[in-house]
């Protein structure tokens, strides 16, 4: 498997009753904004945004990928820690490419206020299950405050992970109810 791969389950969750995520050890604050995927073009490895923005260096993998994939999803998000910049390919139920980098808080604050972007504002809960993988959580805020989903990264597709009981309906693979969906229907 890739490590340009992920493979992710998400299920909505009851945020109305006891909430056991957040007994964790970590937490996050997150924004993340979702940017026009057509205005990303490389020349050779460099990738930039709008014309005027160079924001990191691909390996020639990442390079290989990014030519190769069309339709992605791109995204900047923030946390108190770091800022992320996500391109993700069209899912096929719970797998897609994603590529990714850390980039300068400067540059991402300059991208996004350069226009209006879509966005989505949540707190993430970083939860351990019975069988030591790690659940994200994500509690929305602002247009979305009430909505819970928790999701999972898996090793491969077919790693049988325990369901913690507090978890929904699953939500693989319907990709209305993807943060960018979300973001982009205007709620935020």
């Amino acid at each position: 498997m890739s490590e340009y791969m992920e493979i992710e389950r998400r299920f909505f969750v009851d945020g109305g009753n006891a909430r056991p995520w957040r007994e964790c050890e970590r937490r996050s604050e997150i924004a993340q904004y979702y940017l026009e995927s057509s205005l990303f073009k490389n020349n050779g490895n460099d990738l930039g945004y709008a014309d005027s923005f160079i924001l990191v260096q691909m390996n020639d993998e990442e390079k290989t990928l990014f030519e190769a994939t069309e339709d992605w999803t791109s995204r900047i998000r923030f946390t108190q820690d770091s800022v992320t910049l996500t391109l993700k390919g069209k899912r096929t139920h719970a797998t897609a490419t994603e590529l990714e980098w850390d980039i300068s808080r400067e540059r991402a604050e300059e991208i996004v206020s350069s226009k209006h972007h879509p966005s989505v504002t949540k707190k993430r809960y970083h939860w351990k299950g019975e069988d030591g993988m790690v659940w994200e959580v994500d509690e929305f805020e602002g247009g979305l405050a009430g909505l819970v989903l928790a999701e999972i990264e898996l090793p491969d597709i077919d790693y049988d992970v325990v369901l913690p009981e507090w978890l929904g309906i699953e939500l693989t693979g319907l990709h209305q109810w993807s943060n960018s969906t979300l973001a982009r229907k205007g709620i935020e």
